[in-house]
């Protein structure tokens, strides 16, 4: 048989590592800069988290989740997203009745069944940064802030950051129950999928709007904006959030239809959209979710936060790789070298830190030189003699 990786997942193979280990390593950086921790939660959950808080409508529910049964009779689901676990862990560790906000992050693998396109698998990583426990609309400015700064950094420079605000529990009943007047009057100019949506939750007709085909999206620039029957409260909110991106330079534009994918969203939504990734443009998105800890049985609690796929942040860098650091010394053995005091040389340099390595394959004294090349190696070392490796050991070991 010939085994390959399951569709929909792939293998990081050690020369994608050092593009991989940039993005990570700068996100790991920044959100620490930030004031946010790490926390790991389990790769799969009780179903019923993620049926409760994405809704039973989402197309994560209905379409995208890997369910199974264990040997316990038990319903678990692979992650799709970290958010619900992520709160989750919130309310069962207590804490709640820690200092507010909790400011966590991780960058770990998720799960969703979808059709494998170019940056969209089946099995992705996904940075996450969350915070938890405070209404401020400058976090939401903060959140945004950060993985505005991680593009930034990273040097990405071809995308735009969108922004809306979907309203609360104060104002939206009102205004969905225009929109789906709206959607039920205007239903002929509609397609199967819309109007799928349109019977579960309305606001979800305005889900992934780019993908839909042209005559829908025109029908439905013409259908009742959110932005229109906010409450006073959430402009308020969205008004705050605004000012503050204006006042820490980050450009943005409004996007009246733009909603998330699930129902646990409230009031700030965003997107950052990146290029050449079709309908699949989407880098990051996030969103305030003020519902999303009580609807898990806790009390009412604010929070805030996105995601950002790892694999289409590295599609829009620079498809230049990334130098890897190599190694420090490749040592060449030439036929009857005593390669035992080699290795001992070789510990003995890696206890102080110098990475090293020799040939393990036979080759020629050639073929070892071109070896160091293909490593990276800053310095190359031929082992004619006792006294040439102890002169190593001692410039470099200390």
């Amino acid at each position: 048989m010939k085994f390959e990786a399951p569709r929909g997942t792939h293998d990081i193979l050690p020369s994608e590592q050092p593009r991989w280990r940039r993005v990570t390593q700068e996100a790991e950086r920044l959100c620490a800069l930030y004031g946010y921790r790490p926390i790991q939660t389990p790769v799969f959950e009780d179903t019923e988290l993620f049926a409760r808080t994405s809704g039973a409508g989402s197309d994560v529910v209905q379409k995208e989740m890997y369910s199974f049964t264990d040997r316990g009779g038990r319903s678990l689901t692979l992650r799709p997203e970290a958010t619900a676990p992520i709160a989750r862990a919130y309310l069962e560790h207590g804490l709640h009745r820690e200092g507010q906000p909790q400011k966590l992050y991780t960058i770990a693998p998720m799960y969703r069944y979808a059709a494998p396109q170019r940056g969209r698998f089946r099995e992705h990583w996904q940075l996450s940064v969350e915070a938890i426990g405070s209404g401020d609309a400058a976090l939401d400015a903060e959140l945004i802030h950060l993985y505005d700064t991680l593009l930034r950094n990273l040097g990405v420079d071809e995308y735009r950051l969108e922004v809306n605000s979907i309203g609360d529990s104060a104002c939206r009943p009102a205004y969905l129950e225009q929109l789906g007047d709206w959607l039920r009057t205007h239903e002929p100019r509609l397609d199967e999928e819309t109007r799928a949506k349109a019977q579960t939750n309305p606001l979800r007709v305005f889900d992934n709007i780019d993908a839909k085909p042209p005559e829908v999206r025109a029908a439905l620039a013409e259908a009742p904006k959110i932005g229109e029957a906010l409450c006073a409260e959430c402009r308020a909110h969205f008004g705050d959030v605004r000012r503050t991106l204006d006042a820490t330079g980050v450009a943005y534009e409004l996007q009246p239809t733009l909603v998330r994918g699930l129902d646990y969203y409230t009031r700030t939504t965003w997107e950052f959209v990146g290029p050449a990734l079709g309908a699949q443009s989407s880098i990051s998105g996030g969103g305030r979710y003020d519902g999303l800890v009580e609807a898990l049985g806790g009390p009412a609690t604010p929070g805030v936060g996105f995601g950002a796929g790892i694999e289409r942040l590295l599609l829009a860098l620079d498809e230049t790789p990334s130098a890897d650091g190599g190694i420090d010394v490749f040592f060449v053995a030439p036929e009857g070298a005593d390669r035992t005091a080699l290795a001992a040389a070789m510990a003995a340099l890696r206890r102080a830190g110098v990475s090293c390595d020799m040939d393990y394959a036979g080759r020629s004294v050639r073929g070892q030189r071109t070896q160091a090349s293909r490593l990276g190696a800053r310095r190359t070392v031929v082992v004619d003699s006792p006294q040439a490796l102890e002169t190593v050991v001692r410039e470099l070991g200390g």
